[in-house]
């Protein structure tokens, strides 16, 4: 039993391995992004209302937050967890998709005394994020459908949208049809978990809307209400091509100006990467400190 000591210990050392090459392609590919077109929003005019800052903050933050939230209940995490919550956020956005799963996953793995086994919580929370932004992207497409005739019919006709919301139906039924097998969290606490993600994109939604109102501040709430939800489910919609050219032609319809739109979009997208670049700083010299025992 002995000689098996050091091939176990080199067994449990593969999260710190991925939880540490995932940190470090995260730097790579902000890196990447900050020395690249990624702050060329930040040439536009910035905004001067001090609420825009606090709508992008709450916008920013509502991801990570409503994440700790719901590992808040199931592991009991302390506050530390929120970095890692973070990491998860910029990787899925600076990496590849679900990549955060993974380094969360491996940060869960290197804690087994806060939790036993974080495969299946990680594995369940994900797939309620899915089904959440299924059914909310639904409920956008009942709500749009009465404002068709505003749409541009050469982008978007009804046939469209009907079978993309099928698509994402038939997508999200196979869970439901055998969720005994596919999960691994109680009924209940499936439930509390959906209800945390949508509420987690009403919130993301809203301070869209009113980070977009503040910056440009003629245009109603309401009007930048319905853009913000119009992009999500412009991004969502499985079927519809040239996802980008339909959202401007929207915002060109509802605000009379696409470009002034863009511009605004490409300030908060630099916005946010400057963020994601401190995050990361922080993080790390708080990590380093650690190691260090300054901390």
């Amino acid at each position: 039993m002995a000689g098996l000591e050091p091939i176990e210990k080199i067994r449990r050392r593969w999260p710190l391995v991925l939880g540490s090459a995932l940190t470090l392609l995260m730097i790579v590919a902000l890196a990447r992004e900050l020395f690249g077109s990624g702050l060329a929003g930040l040439q536009q005019t910035i905004p001067t209302h001090p609420m825009f800052y606090v709508a992008f903050a709450l916008f920013y933050l509502a991801p990570p937050t409503f994440d700790y939230i719901i590992f808040r209940r199931l592991w009991a995490i302390p506050l530390d967890g929120m970095a890692a919550l973070h990491k998860k956020r910029i990787a899925n956005e600076v990496v590849v998709g679900y990549s955060g799963e993974a380094y969360f996953y491996a940060w869960a793995r290197q804690r087994t005394q806060m939790v036993a086994a974080p495969f299946g919580a990680v594995k369940d929370v994900t797939i309620q994020s899915a089904i959440a932004g299924n059914t909310f992207t639904l409920i956008l497409i009942l709500l749009v459908i009465p404002f068709m005739d505003m749409l541009p019919k050469d982008l978007v006709n009804f046939s469209t949208i009907a079978g993309s919301a099928a698509l994402m139906v038939v997508m999200s039924l196979p869970f439901f049809l055998f969720s005994k097998r596919v999960f691994s969290l109680p009924r209940n606490t499936l439930w509390w978990v959906f209800g945390i993600q949508m509420a987690r994109l009403s919130t993301v939604t809203l301070t869209l809307a009113l980070a977009w109102h503040y910056a440009m501040p003629a245009v109603p709430v309401g009007t930048w209400l319905f853009l913000a939800a119009g992009r999500m489910l412009v991004s969502r919609v499985p079927l519809l091509p040239q996802k980008e050219l339909v959202f401007a032609s929207v915002a060109i319809l509802l605000i009379g100006s696409g470009e002034a739109l863009t511009e605004l979009m490409a300030l908060m997208a630099a916005l946010a990467l400057l963020t994601h670049v401190a995050l990361i700083a922080v993080f790390s010299a708080q990590s380093a400190a650690k190691k260090l025992g300054w901390i």
